[in-house]
């Protein structure tokens, strides 16, 4: 049986207690992943501090910045290896793996790379009150240790989405991925050591939540700043724990996202990118819209198209030429889903399509699968319109007037993204300016300029990440003043 291992300072670290890393595919154990504890999440800390003010710190922009480069190409180099970690911690297919999971996660250091080679800073000239001169200058120095928590949705893309900006900066990370999906932040320690990153600027630990490694890495107060992709709830216990010591935190949230396609819409592209943004990856994207409203003269026309997009999907091995639908990540999960499910029927909802656990053949019968879900009818106050389920399903209304989808869009505690469909440019730009989102696609979903900024609002996050707005978390910027 595969052990999946801690990795401290540049080694390997087994502990005397283990948990099952399990493939949602067909429930099967896959690998034991040895469950970092206290001692573990400090030695952890200790060899990032000890980085932060070693080697990692003495070595040039330059150097630093081509190691990153380094690491991209030796993800590439071993793209094979991280694919199939991938695929048998999330189960999701092949061909969303390779083309999404595996490339950007490489392509976030490099392009973090290029963006710290190229950052600018402040200068400003001033009179002096001697009727003298002096220069304000900026310069950014690393904030120190990074406590880093990943979600288990897009394990390596989310993970490096993080550790490329906080090491192009000059930090050191100790890095605390899901327990559902151990195996991609493992393999980057084997990374790490072969293009020659020093020991302790890379520390991975494995564990839980509460009374286990994620509790652990936030108390701790060696760690300078935490950044965290999650539910909600989990970033209120981290800010909690970020208060003792005054410590920083950079938060993306969890999301109800509203998808609006207006009559005009390019009707085929609108269907297509709705049923891209609530059904991909098994529904399990922050960024996935669980809310359609569509205008009334292509309401019934829409649904019928969703419709026959969510029965076309195919299930099945993830390897399998054709399939394009995973399972949910654990058996866990999938509970929780289909207890919204369920709310959703017992609160009157029609079903579209959907609603349940598909029949699947041999040991796929054993795994974490569900039906991609459609339904109308419900309220706006039921649970399944206000609370975010986080799996392959959507409600669709129909709307009258732009100004009643946009408070309808808007009337939610969350806001993180929302995708339009129309080919009214001026509405277009209205929309943008409208909804309370960190990110409105239009036309479009999850389509990315890593140079943008990133982030939600209300209780979507906290913080911007992306571009020159990672360096506002990664970072302290310092005034230099000199008296001519």
């Amino acid at each position: 049986m595969h052990e999946i291992k801690n990795f401290i300072n540049g080694q390997w670290v087994s502990t005397s207690k283990t948990f099952e890393d399990i493939n949602p595919v067909n429930g099967k154990v896959i690998a034991h992943v040895h469950e970092a504890g206290r001692s573990e999440v400090d030695a952890a800390v200790k060899a990032a501090r000890t980085a932060l003010r070693g080697p990692w710190s003495q070595m040039k922009l330059e150097e630093r910045s081509s190691m990153l480069v380094a690491i991209a190409d030796e993800i590439n180099r071993r793209f094979d290896t991280f694919l199939e970690a991938e695929i048998a911690d999330t189960g999701k297919p092949y061909s969303l793996a390779s083309h999404l999971d595996i490339p950007r996660g490489a392509a976030n250091f490099k392009a973090f790379a290029d963006l710290m080679r190229n950052a600018p800073t402040e200068c400003f000239p001033m009179r002096t009150p001697d009727n003298g001169h002096a220069v304000n200058y900026g310069v950014r120095a690393p904030r120190g240790v990074i406590g880093v928590i990943c979600p288990w949705n897009l394990p390596l893309l989310l993970m490096t989405w993080k550790v490329g900006p906080a090491l192009a900066c000059g930090n050191t990370v100790v890095v605390k991925p899901s327990e559902e999906t151990p195996a991609t932040a493992t393999l980057l320690g084997e990374v790490m050591n072969a293009v020659g990153v020093p020991e302790g600027v890379y520390n991975v630990i494995h564990g839980f939540g509460p009374d286990s490694a994620g509790q652990f890495l936030t108390e701790h107060p060696g760690v300078d700043g935490i950044t965290f992709t999650g539910e909600t709830r989990t970033g209120e216990a981290i800010m909690k724990a970020a208060a003792n010591g005054v410590r920083p935190v950079s938060f993306e949230l969890g999301g109800k996202n509203p998808g609006i396609v207006f009559a005009d819409a390019d009707f085929d592209k609108a269907v297509a990118g709705i049923a891209r943004s609530s059904f991909e990856n098994t529904g399990q994207v922050c960024l996935g819209t669980e809310r359609v409203y569509v205008e009334r003269p292509i309401f019934e026309r829409f649904v019928q198209a969703l419709k026959a997009r969510a029965e076309a999907f195919q299930m099945g091995n993830p390897t399998d030429k054709g399939m394009n639908f995973g399972p949910l990540v654990s058996k866990e999960h999938r509970e929780k889903v289909l207890s919204y499910y369920k709310k959703a029927a017992d609160d009157g909802a029609t079903i579209v399509t959907g609603g349940g656990v598909p029949d699947l053949p041999g040991d796929l019968a054993n795994g974490s699968w569900v039906q991609p879900t459609i339904w109308t009818g419900l309220p706006e106050t039921s649970a399944v319109i206000r609370e975010e389920v986080f799996g392959p399903c959507c409600h669709i209304a129909p709307f009258d007037a732009e100004e009643e989808v946009i408070n309808m869009a808007n009337d939610t505690p969350y806001g993180l993204a929302a995708t339009v469909w129309t080919q009214d440019v001026s509405r277009a730009h209205r929309m943008g300016a409208a909804l309370e989102v960190g990110l409105c696609w239009v036309n479009s979903w999850f389509l990315r300029d890593l140079r943008t900024a990133f982030g939600g609002a209300k209780q979507s996050g906290i913080g911007r990440e992306g571009g020159v707005h990672s360096f506002e978390f990664y970072t302290e910027p310092r005034n230099v003043c000199i008296k001519l």
